[in-house]
């Protein structure tokens, strides 16, 4: 990958974290994608879908890195976990513009999307669990726990609003079909999963 001209940054990082954890995690080209993403990362720490570098949305080369096995690092991988994981702690995994509700809710399958539980994974995943700007973010994944100890599925991506949801409501066609393996609102095995695996992260 590192000799293509274009590529896309969400499409790499998605498809990096896969081959790793199919067990390509020293594939040639796995290594390339991971070479590229050091590469490509934004100055401002993030790597960004859309080519602003400031979007918490393009989580991907992050989750990619928290799938890559620590000591296969190199020193610029560890450079760029840095500055991207102070980039999401800066904005305690939310903060960006105004309050956008499809971050607050836990959705399975993630696909591309972002919310809090993703994010809370692949920072607690990194090591970053007793930094002190994930307190938001963890307490508000404490809260959402029910009485009998799950977690509910929220909703089902595409979850958005705004001017993406905006816009599919002129272009009905244009909507991805969901994808579902459990009902929303009801408890789910799969957020249940991630939530006890993050909690599992933190140190007390």
């Amino acid at each position: 990958m590192e000799g293509m001209k274009k590529s896309h940054l969400c499409i790499v990082g998605n498809t990096a974290r896969a081959l790793v954890r199919f067990g390509y995690t020293d594939h040639p080209r796995v290594r390339s994608a991971f070479a590229w993403l050091v590469k490509n990362q934004d100055k401002h720490g993030g790597w960004s879908c859309f080519g602003s570098g400031r979007n918490l949305d393009s989580w991907e080369g992050m989750s990619a890195f928290a799938a890559y096995p620590r000591q296969k690092w190199t020193k610029g991988m560890k450079n760029a976990v840095e500055l991207a994981a102070e980039f999401y702690l800066e904005r305690e995994l939310h903060k960006q513009g105004s309050y956008y509700k499809p971050w607050y809710r836990f959705h399975y399958p993630i696909h591309y999307y972002y919310d809090l539980l993703v994010g809370l994974d692949f920072m607690t995943a990194l090591g970053y669990s007793d930094d002190s700007r994930l307190q938001h973010a963890i307490s508000f994944l404490k809260k959402k726990r029910r009485r009998d100890g799950r977690w509910n599925l929220d909703a089902v991506h595409p979850d958005v609003a705004g001017g993406m949801a905006a816009w599919y409501e002129k272009n009905p066609k244009r909507r991805p079909t969901p994808f579902t393996l459990e009902k929303t609102r009801e408890p789910s095995k799969m957020i249940t999963l991630k939530a006890l695996q993050v909690l599992s992260r933190l140190r007390n």
